[in-house]
Parts: C-alpha cells; sequence; structure tokens
C-alpha cells in the first residue's frame, strides 16, 4: 500500500502524466489481488495439505502468471514446491 501512496505525492502536470498514473495506481492494485490471492491459497494448503487446495493453488498460481504477476518459471517451481508437499 506504501507504493500505492507514493504514486500521488507525484503528481505530473501533463494531462497524459496524469493518465499515466491513474493506470499505474489501478494496475498496481490488480497486481497486489492477484499476489495475495495466490500467496494466501499456498498458505492455505501448507496448513492443511489436500488434493483440493493444491488444484485452487495451482488455478489461482496460473492467473497470476496470466496476468503477468509472476513469471511462468517461478509458478512451475511453486506448483512443483506444493505437489512435493502433498505427497509427503
Amino acid at each position: 500500500m506504501n507504493l500505492i501512496i507514493n504514486l500521488f505525492s507525484f503528481m505530473a502536470n501533463i494531462k497524459s502524466a496524469q493518465k499515466k498514473l491513474r493506470q499505474d495506481l489501478k494496475q498496481t492494485k490488480l497486481n497486489l489481488l492477484y499476489r495475495n490471492h495466490y500467496k494466501k491459497a499456498m498458505k492455505v494448503f501448507l496448513a492443511k495439505p489436500s488434493q483440493k487446495l493444491l488444484q485452487s493453488a495451482s488455478s489461482l498460481i496460473d492467473k497470476a502468471v496470466t496476468h503477468k504477476v509472476i513469471e511462468k518459471n517461478k509458478a512451475a517451481r511453486l506448483k512443483s514446491r506444493l505437489s512435493a508437499k502433498l505427497k509427503k
């Protein structure tokens, strides 16, 4: 949330720069939303591993990749670690 507040402290004079700040703020909120969703799903899964929670977490990780919040290699690594936890 600190980043969001910092964006408004640098309000621009030029109309296109103001629009860019608005767009950046909106995109930052969406990125935080997707990031928080997959991290919360991972925490829930790690607390009590099950196949259903693994599918849910994997789905949210894939959505984060689709929206370019995380890289696909990181997503593969996270899903691999989660599935390894399930096998234990």
